[in-house]
């Protein structure tokens, strides 16, 4: 995968996140390059929408009356946000 400066390093807190964005790129188009700043954007989004489900699944866990999350949870939060973005 490109990153901007044509460097790329093995190990670094984004690795997963370039293959998983190149997978799925390659869907649509092959040889594509993403700036290192843009894998950050997605990391972020990513991670933001992540603890807005978590916060919304440990809502339904606490209403419910359990200190457990449950898969049950997860999908009745996922479905209440309308599956947001």
């Amino acid at each position: 995968m490109c990153l901007e400066g044509g460097k790329e390093e093995i190990f670094d807190e984004f690795t997963w996140l370039k293959h998983l964005v190149r997978e799925i790129a390659q869907d649509f188009k092959t040889d594509l390059c993403f700036q290192s700043a843009a894998i950050g954007a997605l990391q972020e989004a990513d991670e933001a929408y992540l603890v807005g489900l978590f916060e919304d699944t440990n809502l339904g866990a606490i209403h419910a009356e359990r200190v457990t999350v449950t898969p049950k949870d997860i999908q009745l939060a996922h479905h209440i946000c309308g599956g947001r973005a």
